[in-house]
């Protein structure tokens, strides 16, 4: 945070639609409980409940403008990437309470599940400088995907969806992938191209989608590269037999998947392609570029 003797100050974002929905009592005391937690760190904040989508960038563009000192995203992966847009070659940190679905980037970089201790780190941790990805325009932090998973993050966050949580993702994503119809892409890897027909691009930043699915146990959030795994048409009954390995991290290139650490990637196919940030989806025409912005955003994170 920023020196000299004045009072610091962080704006704290609360979504008060991620994981399972909040009431409004349960935002108060969330306002109260962060307010506390900043308060006993020396730091006044300022909290911002969002109502629609945009607002959690907004309302961290505007801390910017302000000087703040630390903004705290409370929510999900997409409330969280709203946010760290914002804050993207800034020197202010994001702090991280977790609060959605999956929660992949908190848990790469350990953040405590309890909001107090989330809330405690966020004013008290280290500053960690970890790479940003980006999709044509559309800036990501955890993981980018083309195909099926692009498809399920579109039902996924479907307003009309009144389940949440990991239980309602396993139960989609087994849907969609029993109706899913794979297509073929042109896929150049820095100076490497090939025709893949894939069921699957996911870009990694990070290891894992949330809830312990490390869909790329070798990515690292702080390199300069992203894991680029390509999954090719499979059975239910293959994605069934490697669930396990997704759980345990050992994952592994060969029988239909690549793997693949480059700072850089085209896909291409004729037409619309669907494809998601961190669990948003998001639509592309004929061409996706793909690109890793080292060292872009700065987060709080356990000391070590």
């Amino acid at each position: 945070m920023n020196g000299g003797h004045r009072p610091q100050s962080a704006v704290v974002i609360i979504n008060p639609l991620s994981g399972h929905g909040r009431q409004q009592s349960h935002i108060d005391a969330h306002t109260a409980l962060a307010r506390e937690v900043l308060a006993s760190c020396g730091i006044s904040a300022s909290i911002r409940p969002t109502t629609k989508a945009g607002d959690a960038h907004t309302f961290a563009r505007e801390a910017v403008t302000a000087g703040c000192d630390l903004v705290v995203a409370w929510g999900g992966d997409g409330t969280i990437n709203e946010a760290a847009s914002a804050l993207l070659h800034t020197e202010i940190p994001l702090g991280i309470i977790p609060a959605g679905s999956g929660n992949g980037l908190a848990s790469d970089l350990l953040i405590p599940f309890d909001a107090r201790a989330a809330l405690g780190l966020a004013a008290t941790g280290r500053t960690m400088a970890i790479d940003a990805g980006q999709v044509n325009e559309c800036v990501f932090f955890n993981i980018a995907g083309v195909g099926v998973d692009a498809v399920i993050a579109a039902r996924f966050n479907d307003r009309g969806m009144k389940q949440r949580g990991f239980a309602a993702y396993i139960q989609l994503s087994t849907a969609e992938l029993l109706r899913y119809r794979c297509q073929t892409y042109e896929i150049s890897i820095e100076h490497d191209r090939a025709e893949h027909r894939a069921m699957l691009i996911a870009f990694a930043n990070g290891r894992q989608y949330g809830n312990r699915l490390l869909i790329a146990p070798g990515a690292r959030l702080d390199d300069g590269l992203l894991e680029i795994v390509i999954v090719e048409p499979q059975s239910l009954a293959s994605i069934a037999w490697r669930l396990p390995s997704l759980f345990r991290g050992t994952l592994q290139p060969g029988r239909g998947i690549t793997m693949r650490a480059a700072s850089e990637a085209w896909i291409r196919t004729s037409g619309v392609i669907p494809f998601h940030v961190d669990g948003e989806p998001r639509l592309g025409h004929d061409e996706l570029h793909v690109q890793t912005l080292p060292g872009a955003l700065r987060v709080r994170v356990a000391a070590v």
